[in-house]
């Protein structure tokens, strides 16, 4: 994917100087040639120049893994481990950082490190210096233990990176009746997020320049050839090329020192009848070119996507947590099939935001909901389909009123069932999505948009959440039948 962080995790081993220091040395080379032999040894890079015992030596670590192009550092216990200078390590080291230790192997007397115990001290170390680092669920192990821990690290620190270099752009205020995608920006500032605000008056201007644009025709039969037998509104290509161009044009020229960035952009009401279209299918593309797009100008939405796309390596979708699935639907198609009952399905859907790469089929359509109120023609360019069925995670990053960060995070899938709607939709399942709907996302006053990656990556996304700073009782998930909500009703 484009826009986001490759990340080349630094493998820093220490040990305490009343322990053999060829216990670090040793640990540390089964743990590179371990990963190297499973994952890509591009990933990683061992610090070769010592074994961090002291201040001096953590100050020539740092110094060492900053001119190998690190930006993420593993510190590992391949013993005790010095808590003072493996946890300076840390707070110096510009980046996000987990720590691991070495698992006992059969010398128990002379070969004993005793890194389960300096765990402890370090983790204690970094609550006293107040540096955030990831520490997996159980951070100890052997050299392909830890060699999956590091891996499991890469999304997390991939994310984080990404975060502390985004810009968020955005265009014009959330249309009328949307208060929901409305949250204060404050919340961005404090994970590092520089935001853009603009009027969707400039926006206009920028894509009249670039009428004519001599870069039109290509993008624009580069649409058609995407499209395929798809393309059910031809007459509508260029504009919507023009319209690409003038997003792609507005990123390079306004990004400024940040290396990475995420849209918020506005679709309605007065988009279609100024710019002629609606521009669902031009957000698709983008956000398949890891440029993350969201709808009425929902900035923790594309900040949720950007997060995604981070976590994933892959394409994302933004979607309404939309509407129920028809009794009659569910038991044609559902039930017998799937183990869900009818409470635990929905649908997910939006105009036509959806990648045609997340898409069964995919047609360019005229948006059908607009339609109702405005002429057809000036609210083509939707992409419609059914989604892909596999594994998905719905999720979302949110700013309270109030400026309390909050999350939610749901593992289940897409159901190979047909949705006989429009838009860009799809039949989702989630175990107890009934309860996780009604004590997580009304309880806690999460709006209609969720983001959606392909795949299940609730893992990584609630260490991601951590790491940035949100509390973890902020963060929702759909729990197991048998394990109560605060606010759900014992006597139901």
């Amino acid at each position: 994917m484009n826009n986001i962080p490759k990340v080349k995790v630094g493998i820093v081993a220490v040990s305490r100087d009343c322990f053999p220091e060829s216990l670090s040395v040793n640990r540390r080379k089964a743990l590179v040639d371990a990963y190297a032999k499973k994952y890509d040894a591009e990933d990683i890079y061992e610090c070769p120049i010592c074994i961090v015992e002291s201040e001096i030596h953590m100050v020539q670590a740092l110094e060492d893994i900053k001119k190998a192009g690190c930006n993420a550092l593993c510190v590992y216990l391949g013993n005790f481990g010095p808590e003072i200078a493996e946890t300076l390590l840390a707070k110096h080291f510009d980046g996000p950082k987990m720590f691991c230790a070495a698992a006992e192997e059969k010398d128990l007397v002379q070969g004993r490190g005793d890194a389960f115990c300096g765990m402890l001290n370090a983790s204690y170390n970094l609550q006293l210096r107040n540096v955030k680092a990831y520490i997996p669920e159980y951070p100890v192990g052997d050299a392909e233990d830890c060699a999956d821990m590091i891996h499991d690290f890469l999304p997390i620190a991939r994310a984080v990176i990404g975060l502390s270099d985004l810009k968020i752009i955005s265009f014009g205020p959330r249309p009328l009746n949307f208060l929901a995608c409305n949250a204060p920006i404050k919340q961005l500032f404090n994970l590092g997020i520089e935001i853009e605000e603009n009027s969707e008056l400039d926006l206009f201007e920028a894509f009249n320049k670039h009428a004519g644009d001599a870069r039109i025709p290509e993008i624009a039969a580069e649409m058609a050839a995407e499209l395929g037998a798809g393309n059910k509104k031809p007459e509508v290509l260029e504009k919507l090329a023009q319209y690409e161009l003038t997003l792609k044009d507005w990123i390079n020229e306004h990004k400024g020192y940040r290396k990475y960035v995420a849209i918020a952009g506005k679709c309605w009401p007065a988009f279609q009848t100024q710019f002629g279209f609606v521009p669902c299918y031009v957000n698709s593309r983008l956000t398949s070119q890891g440029i993350p797009v969201s709808c009425e100008v929902d900035i923790y939405g594309c900040l949720s996507e950007y997060i995604g796309t981070c976590v994933s390596d892959d394409i994302v979708t933004l979607l309404d947590i939309n509407n129920t699935v028809p009794k009659a639907q569910y038991k044609e198609d559902i039930e017998g099939k799937f183990d869900y009952c009818q409470n635990e399905t929905f649908m997910g859907f939006h105009c036509g935001n959806t990648s045609s790469k997340k898409l069964s089929f995919c047609e360019m359509k005229y948006q059908m909901i607009m339609a109702r109120a405005l002429p057809i023609e000036v609210t083509n360019g939707t992409l419609e389909g059914d989604i892909q069925p596999g594994e998905i995670t719905f999720f979302r990053l949110q700013s309270t009123a109030d400026n309390i960060l909050r999350a939610y995070i749901a593992q289940g899938e897409v159901l190979p069932v047909a949705t006989r709607s429009f838009g860009g939709i799809g039949v989702f399942a989630i175990p107890e999505m009934d309860r996780f709907y009604r004590h997580v996302l009304i309880q806690k006053g999460f709006p209609h948009h969720g983001a959606v990656a392909f795949g299940h990556h609730g893992k990584a996304l609630f260490e991601v959440f951590k790491y940035i700073g949100v509390c973890p009782c902020e963060i929702g998930y759909n729990q197991p039948a048998g394990v109560r909500y605060p606010t759900e009703n014992p006597w139901k």
